[in-house]
Parts: structure tokens; C-alpha cells; sequence
């Protein structure tokens, strides 16, 4: 039983115990994404403004999409699209990275002192930082399009964090299992593909026809999506029950997913 409750303060107390070792890898990582580049870390910036253009100008143009209650204007339709880009895209990049997180770094693995538990953290800490450039971005944005954000803006980390939580669970437990199964990575790359457009990043949930909603709402940034536009752009609360399962949620996903990770790491060394 003792066991059973020491599992969550291990899994904080070894991130605060090695939260120099993390933030220089998040460093190194974050900074290592664009060595030799020209532009180096600027492309943090052009690269959710590309994206945001291209899907701004293909679902406001050609799919002719509209938000419940917005005008014609493009960059109306750009600010409500971008909250749902930037929860998608830190999503797509924590989880397509996690099953081969352990496997590139194989030469750690058989180093005992090394703390393999937060390489999967790390790479999920440098998609936050990208998601908080692209926040700044959005935020930037509003200003000079529109004026002051919402005071609900003040909600945005209050939403980001239980969501931070999901994504540790999820990370550690798909770069454990990447390791006994190399085709995880190949499956998560469709799937990342298949949520994206079951994920109400492009259109509202509202949208759907309601005997199918349930469908969109199985999709586990759903939630997320809708939370972080609604505070953002909408000047809406937070759901506060909706919330509170949330975080309870996400707090379980990061532990169960941390439980597995260090029940199963004891045979990396077997397979890499």
C-alpha cells in the first residue's frame, strides 16, 4: 500500500530532483531543432504563422467555414482557428515523438545513473515552449487586429497545465511501449492525421450534427480545443466541472503513465 501511494511524489521528485539535467536538455533540444540554420530559433516564429495562413486562407476560402456568431472577416476567422492550431500542434508533437524518444537515445539506457524517465518530459516541455511562442504570437495578433484580449485570457495557464499532465502520461507510456514496438510510430502518424480532422481545430463542435458529437468528444483535446478558444478569443469562463474532471483526469493519466514507464524500462536494455 505504501508502495502503491509513493508512486506520485516519485514521479515529481525525480523532475525537481533533475530540473537542471531537464532544463538544459530542453535548452539543448529546443536550440539543436535549428542548428545551421539561417534563421535559427525566428523559424519558432514563421512556422505557426505559415500554417496559420495556409489553413486560414484554404477553410475560410475554398471550404468557405464560418464560427457560430463571427463576421466574413479573414482575420476574425484566423484568430478563432489559432488557439485550436497551437493546442493541435503540441499535441501531434509530443506524441509523435514519444515512441522513439528511449530508442534514439539508446546509448543512455545502459548508463544506471542516467534518469531515462525524463527524456519523454523533455520532449514534451520543448513543445510547450513552441506552444507558448505561438501563444505570444496569437496574443500579438489580437492586439493589433482587434485591441486588448478578454480578462479570461488569465484562465489560458489554469487550462494548459492539467493539459501538460496528459501529455507526460501519454508520452511516457507511448516511449516506453515504442521501444518493445518500433511500429508504433508508423501507427501514431495516421492517427495524428485522423484526429486532426476529428478534432474541432478547423470548425466547431458545434457543427456536427448532435447523434455524431459524442463521436468528436472520445477525441482527447477536444476538451482542450474548446476550453482554450472559449477563454481566449470568446471571453468565456472556464467549464468549471468540466475542469475539475480534467485535471483529476490528466493528474491519473501522468502517474498511471509514469507507473508504466518505470514498470517496463527494466527490459529496454534487453531489446535496444
Amino acid at each position: 500500500m505504501q508502495h502503491f501511494l509513493a508512486n506520485p511524489k516519485e514521479m515529481y521528485g525525480s523532475l525537481w530532483r533533475h530540473r537542471d539535467l531537464i532544463v538544459a536538455s530542453v535548452k539543448r533540444d529546443v536550440l539543436g531543432r535549428y542548428r545551421g540554420s539561417a534563421l535559427g530559433l525566428l523559424w519558432s516564429f514563421l512556422n505557426p504563422l505559415l500554417m496559420l495562413a495556409v489553413y486560414t486562407f484554404v477553410f475560410s476560402n475554398i471550404f468557405e467555414s464560418r464560427w457560430p456568431g463571427s463576421t466574413d472577416s479573414k482575420s476574425e476567422f484566423a484568430l478563432v482557428l489559432f488557439p485550436g492550431l497551437i493546442i493541435f500542434s503540441i499535441f501531434s508533437e509530443c506524441i509523435n515523438r514519444a515512441p522513439g524518444v528511449i530508442v534514439v537515445h539508446a546509448n543512455y539506457v545502459k548508463k544506471v545513473v542516467f534518469p531515462l524517465e525524463i527524456l519523454p518530459f523533455v520532449s514534451v516541455i520543448s513543445a510547450m515552449f513552441h506552444g507558448a511562442i505561438s501563444f505570444f504570437v496569437w496574443v500579438v495578433a489580437y492586439v493589433f487586429l482587434v485591441g486588448v484580449p478578454p480578462a479570461t485570457v488569465i484562465y489560458f495557464p489554469l487550462i494548459m497545465l492539467p493539459f501538460l499532465f496528459f501529455l507526460m502520461g501519454l508520452s511516457w507510456f507511448l516511449a516506453s511501449l515504442g521501444v518493445y514496438l518500433r511500429d508504433v510510430a508508423q501507427l501514431i502518424g495516421m492517427a495524428t492525421a485522423v484526429l486532426m480532422f476529428l478534432s474541432p481545430v478547423f470548425y466547431p463542435a458545434a457543427s456536427l450534427p448532435e447523434e455524431y458529437r459524442y463521436l468528436l468528444y472520445l477525441n482527447p483535446i477536444t476538451l482542450v480545443v474548446e476550453q482554450v478558444r472559449a477563454v481566449l478569443y470568446f471571453g468565456a469562463q472556464p467549464d468549471a466541472d468540466l475542469l475539475t474532471v480534467y485535471i483529476v483526469s490528466s493528474a491519473l493519466a501522468a502517474w498511471l503513465g509514469f507507473l508504466w514507464f518505470q514498470k517496463t524500462r527494466r527490459g529496454f536494455a534487453d531489446v535496444l
